[in-house]
């Protein structure tokens, strides 16, 4: 329990003033002066004294109001009497409890009502309720002064201590005389501490407790003692100062914590003691009132909150002990406590009461003598007993009809008792009863009537319309409570068929209830059932609606309506079945259609059925699914939508401009856009319109993939207005428009030739390359184009000229040296003439120099001389290259490139070797495919004796071809390169040529082929089936020819099926 200060725990003493205070915190007395100001702000209102007068009829209320609107929490209320006597443990047939709450006003309201009986016994007093239960008469006297339990302590005689103890509550008496000895102690006054603690301390099991004392000099350093040990500060111990004040906090008290404490301040300590009380046995079961008839056995029973708990028994008020010779006996078992009457006499009859330290019960036991009337249910017992004054045979009548003993009726005659009794009552069995003594002095009599109750459902826990509602795959338990007596027959059904009590559905039937269970409900248990009571008294019938709700169907599967860059719009059909539980909302997946993988578009559910998804990759296909949600949960996925492909439109077009104008035309130009996207560019839309109208008309009925376009059938004089769209798989882009109207008239337009800038010098190119030149021109209309060469029409045959509107173009497939020349172009538009000269000239490599002489020898030195060549190639001669050879081994090499003279000397020649000289001219196009040599040798002699050389016949080296290593037959893949290798050898050179099934190859651009050093080799590019055949490689020269072959297989196979990857 907490202290005042949290508000929430308020004790109201009633007399002789309200007190505000909680147990632990000191005195009552030390608390009602602290806390004066927080009772008057707590407490609304206060409970007003009052008076009732003994042994008269009578009851009396106290009301306390508090103010609740700034607690955290309903606040808690207890009722004392005087200071220790709780109240709520008194509570009873003479004293209640009671409460309210006003929302309007947040006042808590709290009731005390008190009454007496009119015999005397009453609430008055000192609320004595072991002197209550005594049957005496209480004289009316004044309202007795308030009892302290301490001076009721100090002047009693020990032996009524546990009495005292008992009868206030008390259950640590050790604690309390402890704290009664130091009461008794002078207490001496201490320099050290102005105030001190008091002897002693009380809290409840579980509560907080605190400790305070006041120093005469704070600067005196503190000890705290339990039981001798120091105190350290912890989560259960808590020190406090407040200025001289010293604080200490005993948190959640158990009973290891009732101890005796001190405190040190120097030399000086201040000791008390702090009693943990235990909470109060409180009466679980109480006392039942008991009717019986003379000679039975009675047992009286009840339950309390502990085992083995002191418990006292009361007949009348007065105290039952369990002596060996007293008629009454207790019985404990663990809680349950009984008294027992063996054998029940008539001054047996009294009220009986059982008292805790927390509670009490009280019942009446009847015993009784003679017959009496009696109303039982078909099928238990009837028990009829009749005591008379003596021991004598009597008889039984039913009706006036005597009543033998048999299996059904047994009779019973022991002393001063008679029994009649029937084991099941039948109908039969009702009527008027009678025993006659064979005295004939006396008769008993008495009626057996049958309780009888129309059969009723009780529906009162159902919801409206008796519905039920139950989830899909869980299980159903509806239980019906049903009155009746006879106990009624049920029965349940569902339609025209009847449930039984086996099956996934089924019927259970209690005495006072019956159950309708169903396993793992499914959908089509929905609907109404059927429940009929039948009995002899009636029939009742009720219907119940079962509902069984489930997760929704799937939605349809989507359609997408709509399809962005990056985005698309969905729209779909809510599910044909909700699932008996209205539609939240929806969750949206999407995945791309090659993936497994679906990802949740939305976490807050869709309240619509129609959604947009962003963020796609445009060009990638992707499909979305719908699942719908209810309260019960989600259902299955629908089916994927129809892949779609997230595609934008392109850009607008760019640089929409004029390019021709006609009196019924007008052309358009114009660039392709900037932006194309993933869905490509299928082509163009040309629209127009006249001037003044916003009627815009397409020119062109099929799409263009031109960038040019002309808008024929036009009215001359009329202006028009131009725009242009670009079009793919995501539709028409945003046009792009020409900005100013155009006129439909023709304008004479002077011709001009804008001759490219290269074409204003000399066109040069080699003799096999081709020409092709576009000249432009402007010339409206209608220009009319001319050329010439040299001043003579061109041959058409030899050169191609191909005329537009705005250009013309000059084409030479092969140029020869014959196609040099001057050109002359001439563009005429009716009197209007513009002209232009193009050269071209048209090279090959020169022909070689003409006779090379030797001017000179000497020492290591030759002097050389040449004439230029009589064929330059139609290009300058840039220079001469100079080779020698030595006369024994006819090997060349080269003395001097790029030499611009007709003579030159070659130095540091090696004495005494016989040198040849040969020369090749050089232009644009390279060397000269021949080489000038000089006719005679140049010797380098020694100085002194001359050398003599012999005289040798040259070696003859001729020799046919002849191939060295052979063609093999090779296998290729398909989409990969193949090489045929061979060597051949023969003197001069031979030529080689290649053959496939006997047909030369020639100037095919899938094959190259390569000659080094004798080795001779065909390179296939790519090949496929098709090249597969027999290839052949012949050489020839003067003195002969040979001829090698081989087969070559190509297979088609696919990459895979080899592991490869084609480069």
């Amino acid at each position: 329990m907490e202290g005042v200060k949290h508000a929430q725990i308020i004790d109201i003493s009633l007399s002789p003033c309200i007190s505000v205070w909680s147990i632990g915190d000191g005195a009552p007395e030390e608390t009602e002066k602290r806390d004066d100001s927080q009772r008057s702000t707590l407490f609304v209102e206060k409970p007003q004294s009052g008076s009732v007068s003994v042994g008269k009829c009578g009851n009396i209320t106290f009301i306390a109001k508090v103010e609740a609107k700034d607690l955290l929490r309903k606040p808690n209320v207890k009722w004392f009497k005087g200071k220790w006597m709780d109240l709520a443990s008194k509570a009873g047939k003479h004293l209640q409890l009671k409460e309210s709450f006003e929302r309007h006003t947040k006042v808590c309201l709290f009731f005390l009502f008190t009454g007496t009986n009119g015999d005397g016994q009453d609430d008055a007093g000192e609320l004595d309720f072991s002197g209550l239960l005594k049957r005496r008469e209480v004289k009316q006297q004044e309202e007795e002064p308030e009892v302290d339990v301490w001076e009721l302590l100090k002047n009693a005689n020990p032996s009524e201590y546990e009495k005292i103890a008992f009868q206030y509550g008390i259950t640590d008496l050790r604690g309390m005389l402890k704290r009664l000895k130091r009461m008794r102690r002078e207490v001496k006054k201490s320099a050290a501490f102005a105030k001190g603690l008091d002897p002693a301390y009380q809290v409840d099991k579980g509560g907080k407790v605190r400790f305070m004392v006041e120093l005469a000099d704070p600067t005196v350093e503190l000890k705290w003692y339990k039981n001798g040990q120091e105190i350290r500060p912890s989560t259960k111990y808590i020190f406090e100062h407040k200025g001289n004040q010293r604080i200490l906090f005993i948190n959640n008290c158990t009973m290891t914590d009732d101890a005796r404490y001190y405190v040190t301040a120097g030399d000086e300590k201040c000791s008390t003691e702090l009693f943990v009380r235990d909470p109060p046995i409180l009466v679980t079961k109480g006392l039942e009132d008991t009717n019986t008839y003379v000679g039975e056995r009675v047992e009286l029973s009840c339950e309390v909150s502990e085992d083995d708990a002191n418990v006292k028994w009361f007949k009348n008020g007065v105290e039952l002990t369990n002596e060996p010779k007293s008629r009454y006996r207790i019985k404990v078992e663990g809680k349950k406590h009984t008294l027992i009457i063996e054998e029940a006499a008539k001054n047996d009859s009294a009220t009986y009461s059982v008292m805790t330290t927390g509670g009490q019960s009280e019942a009446k036991l009847s015993i009784s003598l003679a017959l009496e009337d009696q109303t039982v249910r078909l099928g238990q017992e009837i028990h009829l007993k009749c005591e008379i004054s003596e021991n004598v045979q009597g008889k039984w009548y039913k009706n006036g009809q005597l009543v033998e003993a048999s299996d059904r009726v047994k009779l019973y005659h022991k002393g001063r008792i008679h029994r009649f009794i029937i084991a099941s009552a039948a109908v039969d069995d009702e009527g008027e009863y009678m025993f006659v003594p064979d005295s004939g002095s006396l008769r008993k009599i008495c009626t057996i009537s049958h309780f009888s109750d129309p059969p009723k459902l009780h529906l009162d826990g159902l919801g409206e319309n008796n519905t039920v509602t139950v989830v899909a795959g869980s299980k159903l338990r509806l239980e019906i409570p049903i009155t009746g007596e006879p106990t009624p027959k049920v029965m349940w059904s569902k339609g025209d068929k009847w449930i039984t009590d086996s099956g996934r559905i089924r019927a259970e039937t209690y005495p006072d209830s019956s159950c309708l269970v169903i396993d793992t409900a499914e959908r089509e248990d929905s609907g109404p059932f059927r429940i009929t009571l039948k009995n002899e008294a009636g029939e009742d019938t009720a219907l119940i609606n079962i509902k069984v709700v489930d997760v929704p169907d799937p939605p349809q599967a989507p359609n997408v309506t709509e399809v962005g860059e990056d985005w698309c719009v969905m729209t779909w059909e809510p599910p044909a079945n909700d699932g008996g539980s209205p539609i939240l909302g929806y969750f949206i997946e999407r995945k791309k259609k090659q993936s497994s993988r679906w990802m949740r578009l939305n976490f807050e559910l869709c309240k619509e059925t129609t959604f947009e998804p962003k963020k796609m990759i445009e060009g990638v296909a992707y499909e979305v699914r719908v699942f719908a949600v209810n309260a019960i949960g989600i259902s299955k996925p629908s089916m994927p939508s129809k892949s779609f492909v997230p595609l934008a439109v392109t850009s607008p077009p760019t640089l929409l401009a004029v390019d021709g104008v006609t009196d019924t035309s007008v052309t358009m130009k114009w660039r392709p856009p900037d932006h194309i996207g993933a869905a490509g560019l299928d082509g163009y839309v040309v629209e127009y319109c006249f001037e003044g109208t916003d009627e815009w008309i397409v020119a062109n009925p099929e799409l263009t993939d031109k960038t040019r376009f002309t808008i024929n059938g036009l009215p001359t004089g009329s202006k028009i207005l131009v725009r242009v769209k670009a079009v793919n798989a995501a539709g028409e882009s945003e046009p792009r428009y020409h900005p100013q109207p155009i006129l439909v008239k023709e304008v004479v337009e002077p011709p001009k030739i804008r001759l490219p800038r290269h074409l204003k010098q000399t066109y040069t190119r080699r003799v096999g390359e081709t020409v092709n030149l576009v000249i432009p021109f402007q010339g409206r209309p209608r220009a009319k184009v001319s050329w010439q060469k040299n001043g003579s029409p061109i041959d058409k045959n030899q050169i191609n000229i191909r005329n537009t509107e705005n250009d013309t173009i000059i084409f030479i497939r092969k140029a020869e040296r014959s196609h040099s020349g001057e050109y002359d172009m001439k563009v005429e538009v009716e009197n209007l003439v513009d002209k232009a000269t193009i050269d071209i000239q048209i090279v090959d490599r020169p022909g070689p120099p003409e006779i090379v002489t030797i001017e000179d020898v000497w020492g290591e030195n030759v002097n050389l001389s040449w004439k230029p060549p009589k064929d330059d190639g139609n290009a300058a001669i840039t220079g001469y290259t100079i080779q020698k050879a030595d006369k024994k081994s006819m090997e060349w090499f080269t003395v001097i490139e790029h030499y611009h003279r007709t003579s030159a000397t070659i130095n540091e020649l090696v004495i005494g070797n016989e040198y040849y000289f040969r020369i090749f001219a050089e232009n644009m196009c390279g060397l000269s495919e021949d080489a000038t040599m000089t006719k005679e040798s140049a010797l380098i002699a020694k100085d002194g004796k001359v050398y003599k050389y012999p005289v040798y016949d040259d070696f003859d080296f001729s020799e046919r071809p002849l191939f060295t290593q052979p063609l093999i037959n090779t296998y290729a893949v398909a989409g990969y390169n193949a090489t045929l290798n061979c060597s051949v050898r023969g003197n001069p050179k031979p030529k080689i040529t290649w053959l496939k099934n006997k047909v030369i190859i020639m100037n095919d651009p899938r094959y190259r082929m390569f000659s080094n050093q004798g080795v001779c080799t065909l390179e296939i590019r790519k090949p496929s089936p098709y090249d597969g055949g027999t290839y052949s490689c012949r050489a020839v020269n003067e003195l002969g020819e040979a001829e090698v072959d081989c087969k070559l297989e190509v297979k088609g196979k696919s990459f895979k099926s080899f592991g490869m990857v084609p480069q």
